[in-house]
């Protein structure tokens, strides 16, 4: 039986990806791992050697394929051989044929999401034009478990970017916003989420 190992900085995920997975793969296990602590750290200290340290260590626990769930944590998680849960969401998003929308919540995620979609554009040889939406005002909202709250609200300020601005794609950079999506049916644009991509693209790599 195929085995997927997942590392999330919040409890929420756990919900998400079960859920996913019954929909997707119902064989297939999944194995949890939370630790809030680390994306505590990196936001009170940055990313220390230590942190680095205890990401690895943490992956390595498993022999299972690992997919590292925050986007703050992705790059390090990716060197020590876990899939960063947005890289098949930005390449998606590197098919777009104009400007792309990266809308984001957590500041410290920022930097890292925009490298990586520029990245995926670069291969591609695509020129589209990235554009940022820091939505970091509602941020406490996911922190107070408010998670209707907090997905209305990104649904509510991207809808207003888009009336307002040319889009061809909107990325949710954090998986934490992937409800929000639901609320943008209707936007006419593709608007991307990290949760389902990734475990669809680690999916193919164990069952083949």
């Amino acid at each position: 039986m195929p085995e997927i190992a997942l590392l999330h900085t919040s409890p929420v995920h756990v919900a998400t990806f079960e859920a996913l997975r019954d929909q997707i793969a119902p064989e297939l296990t999944l194995t949890q791992i939370v630790r809030e602590d680390l994306l505590e750290n990196a936001r009170t200290q940055g990313i220390t050697q230590t942190l680095i340290d205890d990401v690895c260590t943490t992956i390595h626990s498993t022999h299972a394929p690992v997919i590292c769930t925050c986007t703050t944590l992705g790059e390090i998680a990716e060197t020590a051989g876990a899939i960063r849960i947005d890289r098949p969401m930005m390449q998606q998003a590197a098919q777009a044929s104009g400007p792309i929308l990266l809308v984001y919540a957590l500041a410290s995620t920022a930097d890292t999401s925009r490298t990586l979609l520029q990245a995926a554009l670069d291969a591609v040889e695509n020129p589209a034009e990235i554009r940022t939406l820091d939505l970091g005002e509602f941020w406490p909202l996911f922190e107070a478990a408010e998670h209707t709250a907090f997905a209305a609200c990104i649904a509510g300020a991207v809808r207003a970017y888009v009336a307002q601005n040319d889009t061809r794609c909107v990325v949710l950079a954090q998986a934490s916003m992937a409800t929000a999506a639901r609320n943008l049916s209707d936007l006419g644009i593709p608007v991307l989420t990290s949760p389902e991509s990734a475990l669809r693209a680690v999916i193919g790599t164990v069952s083949e």
